[in-house]
């Protein structure tokens, strides 16, 4: 009966369109209300240790790395670079697109940063050069969706911090992954511009390659100087987040100079208000996910899980299933903090790696960025370009489909 309440109220104020942390803490209330044995002090504390961890201090720091890039001049050298490696292929905004956010998902390992710096740079350049916006919009949508899976990576942080799973152990599980998402992506693009007759940008002459390039080399020693540090043991996750941090500001205000002392005060207000809504999200999370075992579910699911199959091949599926549908009733980071707990009994039981399954549950909720009603991608490409929520699911259809190519197949690996 109380699982009821919980579910039903926090799906009721869903549907009334409160936000995702007022919903779970309102469904939370009610359940407290409700059963009135459990003492204040005790919900106090669940809040807190649901946010008291030292791997999650990196969420602010990558957010202020993708931001300074964003309004650096950084964004801007990759996408040139991205022009001068694929530019040529047809299609080949798209394949810029595709590789420029490949290349930021090594630095910043937020979607939402990476699709608001690359679509403010692309996307007009796409329009100008004939392709429609709403491919447009849907392509930088799909491929900011790698920027999570490719290491450093937010959801890899806040999964390592929830289940004591080794961080470095989980960047280095998305590696592969994401390379084939962008593999598939590109694939995609090829055959989309093929069919709509979309031409080759052309390739830039050897000079302006080689000054592409050169002018790019101090960004592209970003994700090296980040990842071969995490992976050397030489810094843990956290502490590269804050060596990212010092090197974009290095990068954007002393080597290329194109910020300024005001434009840093306006990036960490922005970054503050984003690390504020996370961290919301995660305490709110963490004493609903709490309640929610304290209700028995995650033995409940695990016994239903079960009853259908102990294969865990069998098992991921259904896992894939429920993330589908999840996915497109609530926010990602909310899903995140929930679910890991849940489904943990459930994957130890069968013997899933936990680093697997951590790159399998981000894949998953990645594709709920995209898909309405509440995936904050997709409302930023809408916010960015105008075009209707309908036309870019739409759009992004073949793209998601791509991308589930590589989730399946990992799933079943």
């Amino acid at each position: 009966m109380m699982v009821v309440v919980l579910v039903g109220v926090l799906l009721l104020l869903l549907a009334l369109e409160f936000p995702v942390a007022i919903a779970m803490t309102g469904a939370s209330v009610a359940y407290l209300l409700l059963r009135g044995d459990i003492p204040l002090v005790v919900v106090a504390q669940r809040v807190t240790v649901g946010v008291d961890s030292f791997v999650l201090l990196a969420i602010p720091f990558f957010f202020l790395a993708g931001e300074l890039m964003n309004r650096g001049g950084i964004t801007q050298r990759l996408v040139n670079l991205a022009q001068a490696l694929v530019g040529g292929i047809r299609g080949g905004l798209g394949h810029v697109t595709v590789v420029t956010n490949m290349i930021m998902a090594g630095m910043s390992g937020s979607a939402v940063a990476d699709a608001t710096g690359t679509g403010t740079v692309l996307i007009p350049a796409m329009e100008r050069a004939g392709y429609p916006k709403t491919f447009s919009a849907a392509l930088v949508g799909a491929a900011s969706t790698i920027g999570p899976v490719i290491p450093p990576s937010i959801p890899f942080v806040i999964y390592g911090g929830i289940t004591g799973v080794s961080v470095g152990r989980l960047f280095l599980g998305g590696v592969v992954p994401g390379v084939l998402m962008g593999i598939v992506l590109m694939a995609a693009v090829y055959l989309v511009a093929k069919r709509r007759g979309y031409r080759a940008e052309g390739w830039p002459t050897l000079s302006d390659a080689m000054t592409s390039i050169w002018r790019a080399i101090p960004v592209m020693l970003f994700p090296f100087i980040i990842l071969g540090g995490i992976f050397s043991g030489i810094v843990t996750p956290t502490e590269a987040a804050v060596v990212a941090v010092v090197y974009a500001v290095l990068l954007s205000m002393l080597f290329y100079r194109e910020l300024s002392p005001a434009d840093l005060f306006r990036i960490l207000a922005a970054v503050a208000g984003n690390t504020a809504k996370i961290t919301f999200i995660i305490a709110s999370a963490g004493l609903y996910g709490w309640l929610l075992a304290r209700e028995g579910v995650p033995q409940k699911l695990t016994e239903l899980f079960l009853s259908v199959s102990s294969e865990p091949w069998a098992i991921l599926l259904m896992v894939n299933v429920l993330l589908l549908i999840l996915g497109c009733l609530m926010e990602t980071t909310a899903l995140l903090v929930i679910l890991t707990p849940v489904l943990m009994d459930l994957i130890s039981k069968v013997g899933i790696d936990p680093v697997h399954f951590g790159v399998v549950l981000t894949l998953n909720l990645m594709i709920g960025l995209l898909t309405p009603p509440v995936g904050m991608t997709l409302y930023v490409m809408v916010s960015l370009t105008g075009v209707s929520v309908t036309d870019f699911t739409r759009e992004c259809a073949i793209f998601m489909l791509g991308r589930s190519q590589v989730k399946w197949r990992l799933s079943l690996a």
